[in-house]
């Protein structure tokens, strides 16, 4: 009876969720039905050196910390997706919530955008946000042998960026060598040429650096992974992206987890991780065993 009870007002989310979708958008319908009294939210931090309010952030820190809470908690530095053309930190605190239910402490930065600037410079932007993490683990209550970044589509590339080559982190004055891991949720990690409109201006296409592909900084001593994404995905390749990423990473010797979901489309893989919609796939589950245990680095890393 009570599994079937939990079970029913599941599905009844999932349904009100459907229905608020007629009303509003996506990402709105699921923050409407995310509770809030799972996390203590700081908003509005300024992780740049100016004052543009796309150079800030927001914390969210479990409202009952676990009983080994002292030692300090895994931090997750979260960005999402957009296409590097549109994206709101705010739009996210399902994930923010997600990832304090299970005890850790989520960052969400916002990140500038196009047409305000073109690649590089929104990495120099998450770099900023994630050494910014660094630099306050402490303060935050987190445990500095324990800091993750993890992305969506245009975010999963952002954080794979920061994991795999190193000079945006160092730019920063950190290190990829200071992340325990990183998680990419349906990642574009090698889409030269660019078929999508909106993404061509953002790497200048058709003079895209080759070097923008995370697949060109594979080697040996990278922070572990975890790659999840669907087989439903109609705009990022799985096989092209997360597979040929896995597999160039094994070839370095990089610890690499790959899962694979048939019910998520590639936005709904995001959409996953809130509470009401989280019997499209185990991808909290997925995510929250990588952060608690993930794979050791190679001997010498």
């Amino acid at each position: 009876m009570h599994v079937l009870g939990k079970a029913g007002l599941t599905l009844a989310g999932v349904a009100l969720v459907i229905g608020g979708l007629i009303a509003c958008s996506p990402l709105a319908a699921i923050n409407a039905v995310t509770p809030s009294a799972t996390y203590v939210k700081t908003e509005g931090v300024a992780y740049g050196s100016g004052d543009n309010p796309r150079q800030q952030l927001d914390v969210y820190r479990p409202a009952r910390p676990p009983a080994d809470a002292a030692r300090g908690l895994p931090v997750v530095v979260f960005f999402y997706g957009g296409s590097w053309n549109e994206g709101s930190r705010k739009d996210y605190a399902f994930v923010g919530e997600a990832l304090s239910s299970r005890g850790f402490i989520a960052v969400l930065p916002d990140y500038r955008l196009y047409p305000e600037v073109r690649y590089p410079d929104f990495l120099k932007d998450c770099a900023q946000a994630v050494a910014w993490t660094l630099r306050s683990v402490r303060e935050l209550g987190g445990d500095p042998q324990r800091v993750f970044v993890m992305g969506h589509s245009a975010g999963a590339y952002n954080a794979a960026m920061l994991a795999l080559d190193a000079r945006w982190l160092t730019q920063a004055g950190s290190s990829p060598a200071a992340l325990r891991g990183w998680i990419g949720l349906a990642g574009p990690y090698d889409f030269l040429p660019i078929g999508n409109a909106d993404v061509k201006p953002v790497f200048f296409a058709p003079d895209s650096p080759p070097d923008s592909q995370p697949i060109r900084h594979v080697q040996a001593g990278a922070p572990p992974a975890l790659l999840i994404a669907s087989h439903q995905d109609k705009l990022v390749s799985a096989e092209r992206n997360t597979a040929g990423l896995a597999r160039l990473l094994r070839a370095r010797q990089v610890p690499v987890v790959e899962r694979y979901f048939d019910n998520t489309s590639h936005a709904s893989l995001v959409g996953s991780l809130a509470r009401p919609l989280r019997l499209l796939a185990p991808t909290l589950d997925e995510v929250s065993q990588f952060i608690a245990a993930p794979p050791d680095r190679e001997p010498g890393t």
